[in-house]
């Protein structure tokens, strides 16, 4: 089967975490740079990548890349790469894109351009002057970057963040993918106890019990590509069938997702639901402070070195600040009483280590949408 390039995009900082998931996959990366990696791979690769990546935002299938600084420029090298090996004549295509410290900074004149260049190419290759574009998705993308353009379709659609079991929301919910990133680089893993004590609609919890059960993310969703033509329908279904085979339902772990909100552990409850997994999710409706407290025992699961995965109120929205000193002194008194805990914790509070009385093992700057936070490492006593 023909090989060619993949693109997986990540959101900054957790571009490490993609690449740990896409060699795991069998893969090896060519190329990393900030927010994308490049890959090789065939088919099975793009099916495969897109049913896997747990945080990864999407992938894609790279056409080509070169320089222009002028449109002439970008017109001919977008109209030299093999469109019609992977658009169809009714393909419904569109061009978006980005540009930053390139001589063709206007976006919106790039769209045109690279749109006018794929046009001629498909007409001459099919023959015809008008495109009906009544077929599949192919969402073709480019970024420029000091006058270097990448071009590329959009094999995903919407991001892989969109698993689609959250048919419950509460606000400020933190993305899936995110939620996957804080889970692994954690100490979590089957034959180990988790809590997450600010649950919210449960989205740390049930990506820990996915991961814990290898439920493959992509599993209860479509893809653009999933009507492509190039993807026989049977290499899909072989794909799931092996996905739906490595699910191990004879795991041990223990999972504790607590609110103080009712109605966020209603949300969280429905999610698990969707996501298959509320058998291995305790639900509690409690108050951080009353987690010292907790007391749980379970064959196969090491309790006395467990891990936290919070994301917790950052201050930031109206009347999250009073509560934060409260949050803080119950989360450091949990950790006093159990110092063989691990504690990760993503927020955009600067002065958290100050308040819960100790420097971070380890600190990784992120992104939560376009709020930079940072998630703060504590590791337990061995």
């Amino acid at each position: 089967m023909k090989e060619f390039e993949l693109i997986a995009t990540a959101t900054f900082g957790l571009e490490a975490v993609v690449k740990r998931e896409i060699e795991a996959l069998g893969y090896e990366i060519t190329d990393s740079r900030n927010g994308r990696l490049t890959y090789k791979g065939d088919l099975h690769a793009v099916v495969r990548s897109n049913l896997w990546l747990r945080c990864a935002d999407r992938v894609y299938v790279k056409m080509g890349d070169f320089t222009a600084k002028t449109f002439e420029e970008l017109f001919q090298a977008a109209k030299a790469l093999p469109w019609e090996e992977w658009l169809p004549v009714n393909a419904h295509f569109s061009v978006t894109g980005s540009s930053a410290r390139s001589v063709l900074h206007s976006v919106p004149a790039c769209q045109s351009i690279i749109e006018k260049a794929i046009v001629t190419r498909l007409s001459g290759v099919y023959g015809v002057e008008r495109f009906a574009k009544n077929g599949p998705v192919y969402a073709v993308r480019f970024m420029a970057q000091k006058d270097e353009f990448v071009l590329m379709i959009n094999t995903s659609g919407p991001g892989l963040h969109d698993r689609g079991y959250r048919v419950k929301d509460v606000p400020a919910p933190i993305k899936e993918t995110m939620a996957a990133a804080m889970v692994s680089l954690s100490f979590f893993r089957p034959g180990r106890f988790l809590i997450d004590p600010f649950c919210g609609s449960g989205t740390i919890a049930i990506e820990a019990a996915m991961m814990a059960r290898n439920i493959a993310p992509g599993l209860s969703r479509k893809f653009d590509c999933t009507w492509w033509e190039q993807i026989p329908s049977e290499l899909w279904k072989e794909e799931k069938a092996a996905a739906f085979k490595a699910i191990d339902y004879d795991a041990q772990f223990k999972i504790i997702a607590s609110d103080i909100d009712p109605r966020a552990i209603r949300a969280a409850k429905k999610n698990a639901g969707e996501a298959g997994v509320d058998d291995c999710i305790e639900f509690v409706v409690s108050d951080v402070k009353d987690l010292k407290d907790l007391k749980r025992t379970d064959p196969g699961v090491d309790m006395q070195r467990g891990v936290m995965i919070a994301n917790p109120p950052y201050g930031i929205r109206i009347g999250e600040a009073e509560q934060l000193p409260g949050i803080y002194e119950a989360l450091r008194a949990f950790l006093e009483s159990r110092p063989q805990w691990s504690l990760f914790l993503i927020t955009a509070d600067k002065s958290f280590e100050e308040a819960i009385g100790r420097p971070a093992d380890r600190r990784r700057k992120l992104y939560n949408g376009d709020l930079e936070v940072c998630y703060y490492q504590y590791y337990g006593q061995k």
